[in-house]
């Protein structure tokens, strides 16, 4: 559907940020902002399928091996 648009290490970073907020969800003990944790979902997604509505947007490629 969208074309690939996150490089290597972008893609790594979303991950590690993604896997790092969704662990604050599940270890978080006060219910206040706890749901806040799940936009983690939104880097670990676009990391794991490699590619960034927001990028396509903007017009922006970290993706050496696709560009244009």
């Amino acid at each position: 559907m969208f074309r690939t648009n996150v490089g290597g290490i972008d893609r790594v970073l979303r991950i590690v940020v993604g896997l790092a907020l969704l662990a604050g969800f599940f270890l978080d003990t006060d219910a206040t902002w706890r749901w806040a944790y799940l936009i983690g979902l939104v880097p670990l997604l676009t990391g794991l399928f490699g590619t960034c509505p927001a990028y396509s947007l903007l017009g922006l490629n970290t993706c050496p091996m696709k560009k244009g």
